[in-house]
This record gives C-alpha cells, sequence and structure tokens, in this order.
C-alpha cells in the first residue's frame, strides 16, 4: 500500500471540504507524515493536482532520493515561491498551519502571496489522529523498544546512581538497539519528587521510596510513551496500598477501554477507584493519543464530552496518585484502539518492584 500517497488523498479531501484550494505545511513533523522525508527547512504545498516540496539545496537530492513521484521537489522556500505555484494553477485561497506557525511568519506569508489565507486549524490533525497499518507497526516496534529499556534498567540501577543517570542509562539503551532519539524529556524522579507528576529528574543520588520512571523513544518517526513505579528499599504498608490503588485504577480502565468507549468513561472508570481513599490526587487526565507527537488527540479526560475511541486511535492509560511532598505513583501502557475492541501494547510488569 502507498501510504503516502493514501494520506495526500486524505488531505485533499479535507481540503475540498473546507473550501480550500491549497494547504501549505510548515511543521516538519507533518511533512514527513506525508512525504516520508523529514526536513527542517522549507514548505511543502498541496494543491488539488499536485505536491510541492518547497526546500533549499541542502535537501533537494535527499528529498528526491527518499520520496515517491506523487512529490514535485523544488527551491526557494519563501512566500514569493508559494505565491509562484499558486498562480500556476490559479489557486485563490490557501490554508495554513495558524496553530504551529509563528505570527511572524503568517503574517510574511500573508503579505507574500496573492490568494487569501485561512487558519488550517485542526484539519491535518484531525486526519492523523487515526493511525495506519504502518504507523502501528513504527509504534509497536517503539514500545518494544521501551519495554526491553525498563528490563534493562531494573538490571542496573544501583544506590550510587543519580536521577540524571537513570535518564542517561535509559537514553543511551534505546539508541543503542534502534531507537533515533527519546520522545519527551524523561521524568526519573525519586523519593519525595515521585509527587511530582513532570518532574525534572536531578544531579542527586536516588533517594529511597518510589522511583517513577516516565520515559519512551522514537522509532521511524514514531514514538512510545511508558511509565513505571518501582520502589527503592522495602516499601511499607501505606506505600503498598497506594501503589496497588494505582494500578487497580489502571486495571479498571484497561478492562472497559475498547472501540465506540466514550474517551470520558474510560477516564472515570480510574478516577472512581482512586477517588475512594485519595480522592482530589490524580490531578491530570487518564491518557493522551500518541503518535508523530507524543501528545496527540484523542484525550481521555473527564474533559473530553462525547468524544469516542475508534479503531486506528493509539492512547496511553497512565493514572496516579500524588501526595505533595512525601511520595507519588503513576502507571502508564500504551494501547491500540482496533475494530471492536483494544489491544494493550506494553508489556512490562506491573507488580510493585522492590529493589536493593
Amino acid at each position: 500500500m502507498n501510504y503516502h500517497a493514501n494520506r495526500l488523498n486524505k488531505l485533499r479531501t479535507a481540503m475540498q471540504e473546507k473550501g480550500c484550494g491549497a494547504m501549505l505545511i510548515s511543521e516538519p513533523m507533518n511533512q514527513s507524515w506525508l512525504c516520508g522525508f523529514e526536513y527542517h527547512d522549507g514548505y511543502m504545498l498541496v494543491t488539488a493536482n499536485n505536491a510541492y516540496i518547497i526546500t533549499d539545496s541542502r535537501y533537494t537530492e535527499a528529498a528526491r532520493a527518499n520520496t515517491g513521484n506523487e512529490f514535485t521537489v523544488t527551491v526557494n522556500a519563501t512566500p514569493s515561491k508559494v505565491d509562484e505555484l499558486l498562480r500556476e494553477e490559479n489557486i485563490s485561497t490557501l490554508a495554513f498551519e495558524d496553530r504551529s506557525m509563528s505570527y511572524a511568519a503568517a503574517t510574511r506569508l500573508k503579505d507574500g502571496v496573492g490568494a487569501e489565507c485561512i487558519p488550517a486549524g485542526g484539519l491535518l490533525e484531525d486526519i492523523r489522529e487515526f493511525k495506519d497499518d504502518s504507523e502501528f507497526a513504527a509504534i509497536r516496534k517503539a514500545q518494544e523498544l521501551t519495554d526491553m529499556a525498563f528490563d534493562h534498567i531494573l538490571k542496573v540501577l544501583t544506590p550510587e546512581m543519580t536521577e540524571l543517570d537513570v535518564a542517561v542509562e535509559l537514553e543511551f539503551f534505546l539508541r543503542k538497539h534502534g531507537a533515533s532519539g527519546k520522545s519527551f524529556d524523561f521524568i526519573t524522579v525519586s523519593g519525595e519528587a515521585s509527587s511530582l507528576p513532570h518532574g525534572e529528574p536531578k544531579n542527586r543520588k536516588l533517594r529511597p521510596g518510589f522511583l517513577t520512571m516516565d520515559f519512551g523513544c522514537v522509532y521511524e518517526g514514531y514514538c512510545s510513551d511508558m511509565t513505571r513505579t518501582v520502589c527503592l528499599g522495602k516499601a511499607d504498608a501505606e506505600m503498598k496500598k497506594l501503589y496497588n490503588t494505582v494500578l487497580e485504577a489502571q486495571l479498571a480502565a484497561l478492562a472497559i477501554i475498547k472501540d465506540g468507549m466514550k474517551c470520558a468513561d474510560v477516564d472515570a472508570a480510574a478516577r472512581s477507584v482512586i477517588g475512594k481513599e485519595y480522592a482530589g490526587k490524580f490531578g491530570h487526565g487518564l491518557g493522551h493519543g500518541v503518535g508523530k507527537f507524543i501528545h496527540e488527540a484523542p484525550r481521555l479526560s473527564p474533559k473530553a464530552g462525547d468524544t469516542v475511541l475508534r479503531p486506528g486511535h493509539v492512547v496511553t492509560v497512565e493514572p496516579g496518585i500524588y501526595l505533595e511532598g512525601k511520595y507519588g505513583c503513576r502507571i502508564e501502557d500504551m494501547v491500540f484502539i482496533t475494530p471492536g475492541g483494544a489491544e494493550d501494547i506494553t508489556k512490562s510488569p506491573k507488580e510493585l518492584i522492590e529493589l536493593f
């Protein structure tokens, strides 16, 4: 299957429905999603009949070698070049990526083209929300590498390591085994810092108690995302209770998540478990979509409204409990939504692991 031709066709259908004759793509990840080639200097212009990669001489040879015949590679990534191509096809309306383009860049574009510039909004993001088979395969491999990295870190953790050491060791392992990079800045925080959902690892030795590791990698342009919390030393009864409540909440959500479920209902299943003993201590949404970006639609959240999970969605399920100044715990898996069901692709163990 020619995935990139299929994606172009989906975009053209959406453009027609929006009433625009062309769309200018400036976000590099959206460009690579459409053409399979990653570049950071230039535009992509899609019309009803053509698709142009507009870049400079540093990228033209590689672009021609790594994209299909659906794309024409040209140089001079300026609004004047965009205007020239629009005039050749007699196009009067141009959608642009208002959610990612800077105000200055948008102003230059509007001043430099004769066509009417209209905000694209979430036009492209709405298409990317639903993953195809090639995207599933890349995400699955990224998660396999992430599971391998967790198994590795359990074998090499020592009390002498710092939180930064843990983050670096995870990234090194992932890159060594095929990842092109990390999908976000890793959260590897211990002791009282584990109460910070987005805590930053410090150059300090690991503290006794919970160690939360939220990490993932990029494989063939697609992200993984996983969190595991382990205990450095023996967990007391209160820590075990908190950990098992998070695990119970996640299992409750995983038991019902599937094609056709409301995102808000999946969130509610986990939140109701936590609310019995830890009301107000789960402050973020249950999960988010994952793809080329680490955070995509849809969201598993009380604010998700009537949004429904459909085949092609890839979402995280990550309940947590955070006791300010004391400690916290989060457990996160990645789930593919399939026709009539769902598949949890995260294989790392979830039972409470005590080390040292």
